[in-house]
């Protein structure tokens, strides 16, 4: 088991877009790696840009807390479809310790990705797995929960980041 050091807000790192992640035993062994960092943080879902990887790869687990583990790995992820429903609600953030804010996101997408075989795989999500892969696809592109607040959340939310 690796536990990776998590990257904290306002390390600039998180807000630079990832390239392309290559589908080799590098990338494989970073998702475990991952996914092990993610569940000792008490998290649901990790980007690689939150330890130090500028690649687009993210995991998540959206039912451990309440269940069985179900650990996904999402190499290359993209959004292909959006619904027109959205839903608004609170989202914590391991590289923000401290604030929970509220994000409005779509409430369902299909998502396309490759998988850690190679296969390009595609699927419908919805609930909290949409919102969490939405939350994930905004780290690897540079974008963190406090940029959907209004100036004045985002100074109240700022100012509750635990150091």
């Amino acid at each position: 088991m690796t536990v990776l050091p998590v990257l904290y807000w306002p390390d600039p790192r998180l807000s630079q877009v990832s390239t392309r992640a290559s589908v080799d035993d590098g990338t494989l062994t970073l998702a475990r790696d991952m996914l092990d960092t993610m569940y000792a943080a008490q998290g649901r879902g990790l980007a690689a840009p939150q330890v130090a990887h500028l690649t687009r790869l993210f995991v998540m687990d959206a039912t451990w807390k309440t269940g069985p583990h179900t650990p996904e790995i999402f190499i290359n992820p993209e959004i292909i479809w959006r619904s027109d429903e959205t839903a608004t609600g609170p989202e914590g953030c391991l590289s923000i310790p401290g604030p929970i804010t509220d994000v409005t996101r779509a409430s369902a997408i299909i998502l396309r990705w490759t998988t850690p075989e190679g296969a390009i795989a595609a699927q419908k999500l919805t609930g909290f797995r949409a919102i969490c892969a939405q939350h994930e696809i905004d780290h690897l592109d540079g974008i963190l929960t406090l940029d959907h607040l209004s100036p004045e959340a985002r100074a109240t939310a700022e100012a509750q980041v635990r150091p």
